[in-house]
């Protein structure tokens, strides 16, 4: 058994087509069809059943899987901690990114980042945070940015900032226009929440803490993933919703309110597996972004942290 073997293991799993596993490890496809089947014959495991369209794992095979990436993670690390230009930033960094705030944060930090090390090629994907965890785990990813803490035992967590929640309505809506503004005074009536699998509707469902959880399921008819489609559809209809700060921009100032000291919040952070070792990847990537988010979303301490889960 050979380390590539493993890479290429773990390519097939990824792809689920001997073609495009061989051409991402830039070998020709019988080459790496060849080495999976001299590992499987050597360790008496059909690792993947080759009948199904797509290839999948066998139950056994998944296990294996599972332990060659963890293998390769080490190894990987262990590459990193006796590099000795451990002070440059090279290679790919695969990060993960919640959609309530990668269309407000990226664009911030992403640009001048990337200028900074152009040795790095950044890969971002937009994932629910249960998806990042998971890709974070199996080594598909290297960095999640999303709210902590995770209360993941194999998660490593860096806090990033507080984002305070800001209450969003028609001009119409009373409260809009009252002279302050706590969680308590919400109502359940006209609530817009984002679909199931965005932890951002849990915590809004957490702020709101006098409303039963079945009665909001019962209020939604309209589903979506997207907070600027929310602001629409309460400007088109009626209502309102909880939106991150840095989402509001200077088109929505007469809609918005500030909730009264202490603000909710929630506490965004980078999140790595326990081997990730570049710790000059993260140092760096933190202060870059802290360097662009308002000064007070990291300096005030007069904000509630609202779970998720």
């Amino acid at each position: 058994m050979t380390l590539q073997q493993l890479h290429y293991v773990v390519a097939l799993d990824n792809y689920r087509h001997f073609v495009k596993a061989a051409e991402s490890c830039f070998v020709a496809q019988p080459t790496l069809t060849l080495q999976v089947k001299k590992l499987e014959d050597e360790i008496g495991l059909v690792i993947f059943d080759r009948s199904s369209k797509p290839l999948t794992p066998t139950y056994q095979g998944e296990k294996f899987i599972l332990k060659a990436r963890q293998i390769i993670r080490e190894v990987e690390g262990l590459k990193e901690m006796v590099n000795d230009d451990r002070q440059s930033l090279t290679g790919i960094c695969k990060i993960g990114i919640i959609p309530t705030l990668s269309p407000y944060l990226i664009p911030l930090f992403l640009k001048s980042f990337s200028d900074a090390h152009p040795d790095l090629q950044l890969e971002i994907n937009e994932m629910q945070s249960d998806d990042i965890l998971a890709n974070l785990d199996n080594g598909k990813l290297d960095i999640g940015m999303l709210v902590v803490p995770t209360q993941q035992r194999n998660i490593r967590e860096v806090k990033l900032f507080s984002e305070p929640f800001m209450y969003y309505a028609d001009e119409k809506n009373k409260l809009l226009h009252q002279s302050k503004l706590f969680p308590e005074d919400l109502d359940e009536k006209g609530l817009w929440l984002l679909d199931q699998g965005h932890c951002f509707r849990d915590q809004v469902l957490n702020i709101c803490n006098r409303l039963e959880k079945t009665s909001a399921e019962n209020r939604i008819k309209f589903k979506t993933g997207s907070l600027e489609t929310l602001k629409k559809m309460i400007l088109s209809h009626t209502g309102y919703t909880l939106l991150p700060e840095l989402s509001v921009t200077s088109n929505d100032e007469k809609y918005v309110k500030k909730f009264e000291n202490p603000q909710p919040a929630r506490q965004i952070g980078l999140a790595v597996h326990k081997s990730f070792t570049k710790e000059l990847l993260l140092k760096n990537l933190r202060d870059a972004i802290l360097e662009v988010v308002p000064s007070h979303f990291h300096k005030t301490k007069e904000f509630i942290t609202v779970k998720w889960r």
